[in-house]
């Protein structure tokens, strides 16, 4: 998973830094950079005895947005949920000094298992399938049961309001992204369809769901996980920059994106996910189970408003892949797949908006009743 170096850092600078802060590491360290990533860049650390590290760190150059890329706020919650039933890598140390390899970055271990970038579980048995879905759920559902204040992170984030302040950011990230030009073409990243419109119905109090805040992930998904090298069972949760305390709702519906996505319209643009349909790939739980599953730990029943949830789970890809988009313009996308995601900004708008649509029928219905 570990290959070319695209994103070079200061390989002398960095020895220096953990010889100094991290001794457990035996340097020189020998670097490689994972294609996983969407944002903050990612290397394999290879000491000299072969133990392996990973490091994360701020792209370079002048960021779109002043509340992504906190690799600060990544180490603290990793480092809080040490100790907890919530599965996470040791965290080794966080250094917010430029002068040290460019940008603020943070190490910690690497996890030795599996991680599956096709929510499927190819080559595994059905029987094996089903619980690895049923173990992404328990686990989820154990970070959403923690009390924010007994690991020291009741100012993480605010306790209520998620929705419409993610919705206030989006429209602030979202029309920088739009107004970004290419480097060379001079192109604009253009609007998201629906953009406007999708706002007003999420912002609706009458739509919204029940109030709620945990701790979140901010983007819970089968390839953000690592799972143990022979059993179901999950052994460590990556890539928490999004991590905050919000509505536990947002990485349910996260995480179930590719049942929403197994029946999208034909030609739309979008990668569907047909393996996902009732019956289609054996061990693939139905999502009426997954939600069972969750509500067993979790304490809370989500079910009613998971329709809600899964409109403003594909709004919010969208304006992921926009910020792909955007990154790539200007050239800072530290994915080598970001063109895939890119040319999905505008489907998965017009999705979203089908969404949408079908709430507001579902609504209108029982307002009749």
């Amino acid at each position: 998973m570990a290959g070319e170096v695209r994103q070079p850092i200061n390989v002398e600078s960095l020895n220096a830094y953990l010889s100094n802060h991290v001794p457990e590491i035996a340097i020189p360290v020998k670097i490689k950079q994972f294609g996983f990533g969407q944002s903050n860049p990612t290397y394999q650390l290879t000491d000299r005895t072969g133990m392996r590290y990973v490091l994360r760190k701020k792209p370079p150059g002048k960021l779109l947005s002043r509340t992504a890329h906190r690799v600060d706020r990544e180490y603290r919650i990793i480092d809080a949920l040490q100790g907890t039933d919530v599965p996470v890598p040791r965290a080794y140390c966080l250094c917010e000094d430029d002068s040290v390899i460019g940008t603020p970055f943070y190490v910690m271990s690497f996890l030795d298992g599996r991680i599956f970038e096709d929510p499927t579980f190819p080559g595994v048995s059905p029987a094996e399938r089903y619980e690895m879905w049923h173990d992404a759920i328990r686990t989820l559902a154990k970070l959403h049961r923690i009390d924010p204040a007994s690991i020291g992170l009741e100012s993480y984030g605010k306790a209520s309001g998620f929705y419409n302040r993610q919705l206030q950011t989006f429209n602030t990230i979202s029309n920088s992204q739009a107004q970004t030009e290419d480097i060379d073409t001079k192109k604009p990243v253009g609007k998201i369809p629906h953009f406007d419109d999708m706002q007003a119905f999420f912002r609706d109090p009458k739509m919204q769901p029940r109030d709620r805040g945990t701790l979140i992930h901010g983007d819970y998904k089968i390839d953000n996980l690592v799972y143990h090298k022979t059993k179901p069972i999950v052994i460590g949760i990556l890539d928490w920059e999004m991590s905050t305390i919000g509505h536990p709702l947002s990485d349910l519906a996260n995480l179930s994106t590719p049942y929403v996505l197994a029946n999208v319209p034909e030609g739309s643009g979008i990668r569907d996910h047909p393996e996902f349909r009732p019956g289609v790939t054996p061990g693939i739980p139905y999502r009426g189970q997954c939600i069972q599953w969750y509500r067993e730990v979790a304490g809370w029943d989500p079910s009613i408003e998971m329709p809600w949830g899964d409109a403003f789970g594909i709004f919010r890809g969208s304006i992921i892949m926009q910020g792909i988009a955007a990154r790539s313009a200007r050239r800072q996308a530290s994915s080598a797949k970001a063109h895939e995601y890119i040319v999905q900004m505008a489907p998965f708008g017009e999705f979203a908006w089908s969404l949408i649509e079908r709430v507001r029928e579902g609504f209108q219905s029982k307002a009749n009743l």
